[in-house]
């Protein structure tokens, strides 16, 4: 195989990963083909130009990717005109498709049935639960009756969340038949994710984890996975949990980092996952680690950034590599996993979010992040709809800091988004939510999806 490759990209995320994948593979000196359903569902940036997706595509093939068979005829229809060297996606939604097209092109990848289990909570519960790993209680409910049912045998405080959403969407944590209901027929009653594809509607009942939150970053090929490293997150108080920041790499001592890699790795042999990045959400609990979900994609948020910052290892370079059937080399500062024992430095995105709704007209105090040496990068575009945080979509911006010779990293973003004050349409001014006398480090949450 020649240097230069052909990659189908079978859609995108909007934000973090699919801003930066297409200048990933451009770099690298590859092309790719999108395959959209639409492209106007990839918003203008902020400063008006063309969403990188579309921008850096070398063609764009509109065809129904919610539709397996006709994306995989369109998948053929290009490969008889032009090479294809390997299939990708960052968006979680076509995880599964991607299996299937590489499968139909003789591509490397794992297989549409192990992303199936993958991409599903419950089915992971129960390959989890088969392989006999630690696992908390669960339950799959589809009526009012038998979710009602099933809580009450776990017991409350638990976790409902849907089958088969990302994002944190419709996660709360439940602590009475009154807030059960309320999860129950939020989760049913959506018919449809973003991408317009139909939900299950199925409701996942989980005990509550309590313990630190971390997530395993790792890179799997010909079935041996290497950890690239492990992320310490913080997140938003209950219900909805929303993921508020990330730190890489996390403040563990080594024996904690060995049983966690540890025990990821025997999760991900429990669903047969053989080939990809993984982002593996952990509890450390008092008992040892316990899997909150199994996501098989790289992780969002901007921790690749955090990794590539810290380690020299890019995991959307390692996402291209493995798409194109090559073993990534995984940077030598990231193997053994950085612990608190290890001499490199850290790196933390916090992101910007308004404990009201309204709109966002400005953002006062971004003074002091231009002329802050750890501030590497931040942005909160205006002006802009405010959602409370009950998922990923309440992010408004970020701020991402470097702490090159140390582990302070977190602590540096918590305070630079806490020097902010948001200014509403309507005349009031808010401080971002949480940061930093609402949010803890380390904060446990129930279980939840990152997105």
């Amino acid at each position: 195989m020649s240097d230069l490759a052909t990659l189908l990209m079978i859609e995108s995320w909007m934000r973090s990963t699919g801003h930066s994948l297409p200048g990933v593979i451009k770099r690298l000196g590859h092309r790719y083909v999108l395959l959209t359903r639409d492209p106007d569902l990839y918003p203008a940036c902020p400063d008006g130009q063309t969403h990188p997706v579309v921008a850096e595509a070398d063609e764009i093939v509109r065809v129904d990717t919610n539709d397996t068979a006709r994306l995989v005829d369109a998948s053929r229809a290009v490969a008889t005109r032009d090479r294809i060297d390997g299939v990708l996606t960052t968006c979680d939604y076509y995880l599964e498709a991607v299996a299937e097209v590489a499968d139909a092109l003789g591509l490397a990848g794992p297989s549409g049935e192990v992303m199936r289990v993958a991409t599903r909570k419950h089915l992971v519960r129960k390959a989890l639960q088969d392989a006999g790993l630690a696992n908390p209680a669960f339950a799959v409910t589809r009526t009012w009756e038998d979710c009602l049912a099933a809580a009450a045998e776990i017991g409350y405080p638990l976790v409902a969340k849907p089958t088969d959403l990302n994002a944190g969407t419709a996660v709360r944590r439940i602590d009475d038949d009154a807030s059960l209901k309320d999860a129950f027929w939020e989760i049913t009653g959506t018919e449809r994710n973003t991408r317009d594809q139909p939900l299950e509607r199925a409701v996942l009942l989980e005990q509550l984890i309590d313990g630190q939150e971390l997530s395993v970053e790792a890179a799997t090929c010909h079935g041996e996975t290497t950890i690239i490293g492990i992320t310490d997150k913080t997140v938003t108080g209950a219900p909805a949990f929303v993921e508020s920041g990330h730190m890489f790499p996390a403040l563990l001592d080594r024996e904690e980092a060995r049983d966690v890699e540890a025990y990821v790795r025997a999760a991900l042999d429990a669903i047969g996952y053989t080939h990809g990045l993984t982002h593996t959400e952990v509890r450390l609990t008092p008992n040892g680690p316990r899997i909150v979900e199994i996501n098989p994609r790289q992780a969002g948020g901007y921790i690749f950034d955090l990794v590539h910052r810290v380690t020299g290892t890019h995991p959307l370079e390692l996402l291209v590599e493995l798409s194109l059937g090559r073993n990534p080399q995984v940077g030598t500062a990231s193997a053994p996993t950085l612990t608190a024992e290890a001499p490199s430095g850290s790196a933390a995105v916090f992101f910007v979010m308004s404990p009201v709704e309204g709109t966002l007209q400005e953002v006062h105090g971004t003074a002091h992040l231009d002329a802050d040496p750890a501030v590497v990068r931040w942005s909160v575009p205006t002006p802009a709809a405010i959602r409370r945080p009950r998922s990923n979509d309440a992010y408004l911006g970020h701020v991402l800091v470097v702490d090159p010779a140390g582990r302070a990293a977190r602590e540096r973003a918590e305070t630079a988004v806490g020097g902010l004050a948001l200014r509403l349409t309507d005349g009031r001014t808010v401080a971002p939510v949480g940061v930093p006398s609402g949010l803890v480090a380390g904060t446990p949450r129930p279980t939840m999806e990152a997105g």
